[in-house]
């Protein structure tokens, strides 16, 4: 599958895809089913993740700064040095904040 930057695939069934190194930036992916992908190291960049389903996702080390990920499942998901700089989180699933 070739996903190109600003795709829309707003709810997709993607899950368990192999998207490493994918450039995603500005891409609508909102309600799309992304559990258990591979992220790492992609570039999801402004990307909107708004309610989609990210748990057990590898995020390692991908670009999430300045996505959507209002009301995102991230149960489960491993987001070690993830850039989340000024993503918005409001209402995401599954995050440990550590508190």
């Amino acid at each position: 599958m070739k996903i190109r930057p600003e795709e829309d695939l707003s709810g997709q069934d993607l899950s368990g895809l192999n998207l490493s190194f994918a450039n995603l930036s500005k891409a609508d992916l909102s309600e799309a089913n992304l559990s258990h992908a591979k992220l790492f190291k992609a570039n999801l960049r402004s990307a909107d993740l708004s309610e989609a389903d990210l748990s057990f996702a590898d995020l390692r080390h991908a670009d999430l700064s300045e996505a959507n990920l209002r009301s995102a499942d991230l149960s489960k998901a491993n987001l070690s040095n993830a850039d989340l700089s000024n993503a918005d989180l409001t209402g995401a699933i599954g995050l440990d904040t550590g508190t």
